[in-house]
Order: C-alpha cells, then structure tokens, then sequence
C-alpha cells in the first residue's frame, strides 16, 4: 500500500545526496530505479507506488502526482517542495540525519545509496535514456501511459514467468494484508 510519508522520504534521502535540489525528471527516474533495485534484491519495491510507462520512461504515479501538486496528505510537504526553477523539487528539512528517514529501513537506504552511487552522477535525460535503453519493463506508451506490472518488471529483471507469478502474487497479498491492517487503526 503506497504512503506518501514513505515516498516523501525517499525522494528527501536522494534530494539530499544531490545538495537538497534536482529536476523532479530525475528525482522521478532515481526513485523508480530504486523500486526496480528492491524488486531485483527483495520481491518487493521500496514505494509501493504504481508504475507507469510514459514518454520519458517509467514513473511512479502517485509520487508523479505529489511532485505536481495533487492527493497530498501534508506529509509530502514536510520533506519537499517544489524549487525555484521550473521542475525542479527541493528537500524541505535542513540537513535530516539517520533518524529522520524513519519510515526507510536500513536494506533500503542501502539500495538508495547504490543506485545514487549508480546513477547520481547521471544527468535528468541521460536518466531518460538509460531507462529507455536498459529497463526492458518499459514500453513506448505512444503519448499516453501504460501500467508496468510486478510481474513484467521481475521477468525484466530476469526471473522467470513462474516465478515472476509466484512474487507477484506474494506482493499482491502483502499490499491486501496492508490495507487491512490501514484499515483497522
């Protein structure tokens, strides 16, 4: 089940590698790769969010939403806003520690820090490229968008078709298990 105070603090844990600014493009791109990176090591994203194929490659829906504006809780804020220049985001909090990012655990601000050590250096549109070119999950949606599922991104990553099946429906199961637990507090 997707949090908004979870995606705030992956997007502020990055924000923060790169100086506390970036194009939300690239924000967007580092964050999926994280997903994928989780997805390859656990079964499991770090986001929970929906993905999406777009123009510009994959994209996390409901982060895509909080970063122009929309569905915010207020948790969001509390950790970006929206930058100076056009498209770009900027972390909120003056220099969070360890502590701060409480809703990451500590195998997932490892992946964070290998992907920011993979693809930090990265500029927003060679981001584009690279998730074009190297994420076989993602399809031209021509001008529209199109959903990537679990299953398509693990046979991507090279599990195979029974395999991909059997984690996506253990992740299906989980997001159900979540949104139970959600509901009963």
């Amino acid at each position: 089940m997707f949090s908004e105070e979870k995606a705030a603090q992956v997007a502020a844990y990055l924000l923060q590698h790169r100086g506390g600014q970036m194009s939300y493009l690239k924000l967007m791109k580092l964050m999926y790769l994280a997903d994928r990176a989780s997805m390859a090591e656990y079964g499991f994203p770090i986001s929970d969010d929906a993905w999406f194929s777009m123009n510009l490659g994959p994209v996390l829906s409901n982060t895509l939403e909080l970063v122009q504006g929309g569905g915010r809780e207020g948790e969001w804020d509390e950790w970006v806003r929206p930058g100076d220049q056009a498209y770009d985001v900027v972390l909120s909090r003056a220099s969070p520690d360890r502590d701060d990012f409480d809703e990451l655990s500590d195998a997932e601000i490892e992946i964070l820090d290998q992907v920011w050590a993979d693809h930090g250096h990265k500029t927003r549109w060679q981001l584009v490229d690279y998730t074009h070119n190297e994420c076989a999950e993602w399809h031209d949606p021509y001008g529209s968008s199109r959903p990537i599922s679990p299953q398509e991104m693990l046979e991507a990553l090279g599990r195979s078709p029974q395999e991909a099946a059997a984690l996506s429906q253990e992740l299906h199961q989980r997001r159900q298990l979540k949104a139970v637990m959600s509901e009963l507090r």
